[in-house]
């Protein structure tokens, strides 16, 4: 398949610029496997569980990731945190009217200062004043994705985060679990499903366009995942009785999925893993843990659209997507929420 079998017409003004009210307040398309699709509210998602599935979450914690600095010539400059190396050295995206060089070290907030080391293709490596984690922490906002048009609020700081979120280390938020409070949370469990959490820390890399129109020359970003001994033997546990895998999010399933295919996994059985992911799903990939996936809805040409379609059918997704906005569903980070189950 090709970049442009993936583009779908989209209206501005369906791009959610703000959350809902309410976390749960969303819409939810459920698209099953032999059926008309329905349109949901998200507080109806514990109703399309079963006893005995498995929702598996990413905890990882969105790290206020972008602060503004100023050159020694007085110009602007832009860097988004996209990975901790050590003490003191990051890597980034720069946004600056010209390039850094590595005698000009850029002012930043709290008087720490940044200086250039050297690239990595389209990052920068940057050697802080200070300690990285703990300075973004204190100086830096979130970072709202490049489609929300305007200047990240005192209310994104929770509400651009999971209310489980626990392991910083994410520039994006895995943004189909943003959709759940403690309400539909606690629903769930009533329903005798189980839950358990694996780690991808998001990279910025993940709005990046698919620039080539031959898929199998595409590249993917890399990113760092973790699958723990306790979430092997839960999804173990989960389809010795007959349950689903319900992954919450594309990042759960390239998550997965990637364990999956790391060379540690014996036949069968799923085997703890940390390190990092460039897996690219496409149609016709072999989904090897998830039976059912909740997801938002993402972008014309994107990699996570293809992940969709490869997990629910390429035709049965993109009509579901014209439905979508047919129906008006709010897309993207912020927006509205779909259920699929395994084709």
């Amino acid at each position: 398949m090709r970049r442009t079998d993936f583009a779908y017409d989209l209206p501005v003004d369906l791009i959610a610029q703000h959350p809902p009210a309410h976390r749960a307040g969303g819409r939810l398309l459920h698209v099953p496997k032999a059926a008309p699709v329905q349109d949901l509210k998200f507080t109806d998602f514990p109703d399309l569980l079963r006893a005995g599935d498995l929702l598996v979450f990413n905890d990882t914690r969105v790290i206020p990731a972008r602060v503004r600095g100023v050159k020694p010539t007085g110009g602007q400059v832009e860097i988004l945190l996209e990975r901790v190396l050590d003490a003191n050295r990051i890597l980034a995206h720069v946004h600056a009217s010209k390039p850094l060089r590595p005698e000009a070290p850029v002012s930043l907030p709290g008087g720490v200062e940044a200086r250039f080391i050297q690239r990595h293709d389209d990052l920068f490596e940057l050697q802080l004043s200070t300690e990285p984690l703990a300075y973004f922490e204190q100086y830096g906002a979130m970072p709202l994705p490049p489609y929300i048009e305007r200047d990240a609020e005192a209310d994104d700081a929770a509400r651009y985060q999971t209310i489980y979120a626990r392991k910083p280390g994410a520039v994006a938020a895995p943004t189909a679990g943003l959709h759940f409070d403690d309400e539909v949370l606690a629903r769930c469990k009533s329903k005798g499903v189980d839950t358990t959490f694996v780690t991808l820390h998001v990279g910025a890399g993940t709005f990046q366009n698919v620039r080539v129109e031959d898929l199998q020359q595409h590249r993917m970003h890399a990113e760092r995942i973790s699958v723990s001994e306790q979430a092997c033997e839960a999804i173990a546990a989960a389809k010795a009785r007959g349950g689903r895998v319900v992954a919450v999010g594309t990042t759960v399933v390239r998550t997965l999925e990637s364990a999956a295919q790391s060379g540690t996994s014996l036949v069968g059985a799923l085997q703890p893993y940390e390190g990092e992911t460039r897996l690219f799903i496409t149609p016709g990939y072999d989904f090897r843990v998830i039976d059912a996936l909740l997801t938002n809805f993402h972008l014309p040409e994107s990699t996570l659209l293809m992940l969709v379609s490869a997990f629910g059918g390429f035709d049965e997704v993109m009509r579901a997507y014209r439905h979508a906005v047919e129906q008006r569903y709010r897309f993207f980070s912020y927006g509205d929420a779909m259920f699929l189950e395994r084709r």
